[in-house]
């Protein structure tokens, strides 16, 4: 099948000249994403390779499907090499950029509602657990965050040790400590129990708390310190 190149296509159905006369909006997902790429690629111009790449995933289509796409899995396309492969890869990280940014002032220490939810966006298209940790001040200001461990489908490994020091290079006097699940159930394992009891139990040597223990999982979580959990370990 023959695909005409954007240049041979009418002004008003190029994608840059209809967003420019019409509005940004009025551009469809594979119109958006040909912008970003640009040009396409041998058999296929810019629009449809877009149109390739959002039905790509076996079972994530559209844009959602950018999100669990990696860089291998672009490059079986024909034409796309590691440069297409970085651009596509760049707009979903902008993305979960842009909706942290619009979180990150709405994170409050007391409210582990507001933890999950600025870090939600970052751990709900992983496949793997990933273990990060939060470092806040005595005035509960967020100082830094970090990601300390990347596991398996089932099971984070967190060292305390890792942790504490990056609590003592910032200066940190509690922090919390967030992990995903991406089965989607968020009930704590035995493993994340005893994961947090180590973890709690070295920071009460060095005197930095272990202040809550956040587990996500879709759009909802579990937290530790709202259970009562971190008292009973």
């Amino acid at each position: 099948m023959t695909h005409f190149k954007i240049s041979d296509m009418a002004e008003q159905s190029k994608p840059c000249e209809k967003a420019l006369q019409f509005g940004i909006r009025s551009l469809s997902d594979s119109e958006l994403l040909a912008v970003i790429l640009r040009s396409g690629v041998p058999g296929a111009n810019a629009i449809h390779l877009s149109e390739q790449i959002l039905s790509l995933h076996p079972v994530y289509k559209g844009l959602m499907g950018l999100n669990y796409l990696t860089a291998d899995e672009l490059r079986t396309l024909p034409g796309v090499g590691n440069v297409k492969a970085v651009q596509i890869l760049a707009v979903s990280e902008l993305s979960r950029r842009i909706s942290r940014e619009e979180t990150r002032e709405e994170v409050r220490l007391n409210d582990p509602g507001s933890i999950a939810d600025y870090f939600r966006e970052e751990v709900r298209y992983l496949q793997k657990e990933r273990v990060y940790a939060l470092f806040f001040n005595t005035a509960g200001v967020l100082l830094r965050e970090s990601m300390i461990s990347e596991g398996t489908v089932d099971r984070s490994l967190a060292s305390p040790r890792e942790i504490y020091r990056e609590a003592l290079r910032v200066g940190a006097t509690g922090l919390v400590v967030l992990h995903n699940h991406p089965s989607g159930d968020v009930e704590p394992s035995s493993m994340d129990l005893e994961m947090t009891r180590q973890i709690r139990s070295a920071g009460e040597i060095i005197g930095i708390r272990l202040l809550d223990h956040i587990i996500i999982g879709g759009s909802t979580y579990v937290s530790f310190s709202e259970r009562g959990l971190l008292h009973e370990i």
